[in-house]
């Protein structure tokens, strides 16, 4: 099942698709998971999400709840 979110920017909603990626049972090492999480992306011809989300996590994260929580922003875990 695709997920779609819905961001409010000003009074206009926006709809985020977000691809499904299997993560579940995978190597829990976040590296590994950011990888799955790109190539999914990149899959779904999201190039620039992939790219972001890759910045963002080696950037910003500074726990590996924080890493995990960036990727669920960007693919639908299942």
């Amino acid at each position: 099942m695709n997920t779609h979110l819905l961001f409010m920017k000003g009074f206009n909603m926006i709809e985020k698709f977000k691809p499904e990626c299997r993560l579940v049972g995978q190597d829990g090492n976040i590296f590994v998971l950011l990888g799955i999480a790109t190539r999914t992306l990149k899959e779904h011809n999201m190039r620039q999400e992939a790219d972001e989300l890759s910045q963002k996590v080696l950037t910003q994260a500074q726990s590996y709840d924080e890493a995990l929580a960036l990727i669920m922003e960007y693919v639908d875990v299942c």
